[in-house]
Parts: C-alpha cells; sequence; structure tokens
C-alpha cells in the first residue's frame, strides 16, 4: 500500500514538471508582452532565474520606453548574477546604470557591478588584472557612496581583494629568494616592504630580505662583502625597529650574529698587515 502511495506521488510530482514545462514553452512562443513579463517576475520570486532571465531577455526590447523596463532590465542583470554569471551580469549593471541612472536601484546596480567584479577574481596565484579592476569599483562606490547599506561588506572585500594581491606581490617577491637569486631578492622584498607597509607579509618579507642581503653578500667577491654585509646590518636594525617582538625575531638575530662575524673575519687582515 506504501509503495502503491508513493509511486502515485511520483507520477504527479512528474505531471507537474512536465505541465510547468509545457506552461514555460507556450510563454516562450507567446507574443503576449504583459504576460511573459508577469510570468518572469513570477519565476524571479521562486528563484527560478534560468527561465525568468530568458523571458525577460525576450521582452526588453518591447520594455523601453514603459515604466516596467526599468525594473525588467534591473531584474535581468540580477538573474545572471544570481546564476553565477558575473562577467555578464557586471556588462548589465552597467548597462543599466548608463540607461537609468537616477534610478531608485542606482546605488545597488554599481554595487552589484563591483560585486560581480569581485566574484570574478581569480586565486591569488593566477594574474590579477581582475582583482585590480574590481578593487578599483569597489573603492569608487565606497567614494561615491560613503554611507552605503552596502558599505560593510563593500569594506570586507576591499580587504579581501587587498590581502590578494599583497599574496600575490609577496609570493613574486619570495620566488626570487628560493631560487636562490639574492640580489633580485632584495631588491624584490624591498619594493614589496616599501608598497605593502600594513601586510601582514611584511614581518617575514622584512625577515627574507635580511637573509637575501647576507647570503648575497657572502657569495660575493671579497672586496665588496664589507659593503654588502653593512647593507645586511642596515637590513637587520631596520627589521629589529619595525619587528621588535615578531616570530622571525630569533632567525633574525641569528643572521645578524653571522654577519658581525663575517665583518670579523674581514677586518683581521687589514689589522695583521698593519701590524707588520
Amino acid at each position: 500500500m506504501k509503495k502503491g502511495f508513493s509511486h502515485i506521488i511520483v507520477l504527479i510530482g512528474m505531471l507537474l514538471v512536465t505541465a510547468g514545462c509545457s506552461n514555460y514553452q507556450k510563454l516562450l512562443k507567446s507574443t503576449n508582452v504583459d504576460e511573459k513579463y508577469e510570468a518572469a517576475l513570477k519565476y524571479y520570486e521562486k528563484e527560478d532565474y534560468y527561465r525568468a532571465n530568458q523571458l525577460l531577455n525576450d521582452v526588453l526590447p518591447m520594455l523601453g520606453g514603459r515604466p516596467e523596463g526599468e525594473r525588467a532590465r534591473f531584474l535581468f542583470a540580477h538573474t545572471h548574477f544570481m546564476q553565477r554569471e558575473f562577467l555578464l551580469s557586471a556588462y548589465q549593471f552597467q548597462l543599466f546604470y548608463e540607461t537609468y541612472p537616477r534610478s531608485e536601484f542606482a546605488e545597488e546596480a554599481i554595487f552589484l557591478y563591483a560585486k560581480s567584479q569581485y566574484m570574478s577574481s581569480p586565486g591569488y596565484e593566477q594574474d590579477q588584472s581582475t582583482t585590480r579592476t574590481a578593487l578599483e569599483s569597489l573603492l569608487e562606490f565606497q567614494s561615491r557612496f560613503p554611507n552605503s547599506q552596502f558599505a560593510e561588506e563593500t569594506n570586507n572585500m576591499i580587504n579581501e581583494l587587498n590581502v590578494k594581491l599583497d599574496r600575490k606581490a609577496f609570493d613574486s617577491a619570495r620566488l626570487y629568494y628560493q631560487l636562490r637569486y639574492y640580489k633580485s631578492a632584495v631588491v624584490a622584498l624591498t619594493n614589496f616592504i616599501n608598497e605593502h607597509a600594513g601586510s601582514p607579509y611584511s614581518e617575514e618579507a622584512s625577515f627574507l630580505r635580511l637573509d637575501a642581503q647576507y647570503r648575497f653578500a657572502l657569495e660575493s667577491v671579497q672586496n665588496k662583502q664589507q659593503e654588502r654585509f653593512n647593507e645586511a646590518v642596515e637590513f637587520y636594525l631596520s627589521f629589529i625597529d619595525l619587528h621588535p617582538q615578531g616570530k622571525y625575531l630569533r632567525d633574525a638575530e641569528k643572521v645578524y650574529e653571522n654577519t658581525l662575524a663575517e665583518l670579523d673575519k674581514l677586518k683581521k687582515p687589514t689589522q695583521v698587515s698593519q701590524g707588520n
């Protein structure tokens, strides 16, 4: 009995789905703009964004001069966003704002334009052109609407993108160190420190710069070593100044001690020759 009842429920469900598909296909073929638009709104409310999108796409050309056109275009852009079609949603939100700059939806459209770009941002290990574009859009939105209802979310996205760019820049600089190109590592890490002062990777970058300079000096010809070891001492003092309680403190102190020992070795032959 229970098995038969279950089959009936499944059959009813299949019939409803079939009927729904049939109605949708009829709507697509319909030339009644109002009917299509109302159906699109209902599909949107049910979170059936695909069908809402298809119907809105059909009616938008006919709604351009009507009051419903403004809302229809905003919802059309939003259906792309909700389907995670972020390149399309960014384009459609930008088009909406350009078409209806004084709309009640204008602020949200500009926000969702920027958020669409944020959602398109790849992982930190990939090219970050899209991330920079998204960051510029979010900063522009923040500047234009400082008291927006989306202000907190905008700040969070800006912070996240900055961290991603920091990570990308740090990894690029650290790669020179990992490949043992110590001179290039010093230059790249110095640039990173100067350009990303508040970065969570600044302490590690400062330590790696110190260690890279020490290793660079160690591999240098003798008449260049004193100057380069002295630069390592300067990097150590800078590290201590910026990160006096850092987790790399003990490692930095070891590099500093080794640097002083190397400088001491360089001085000894001079002292002997002077004695002679």
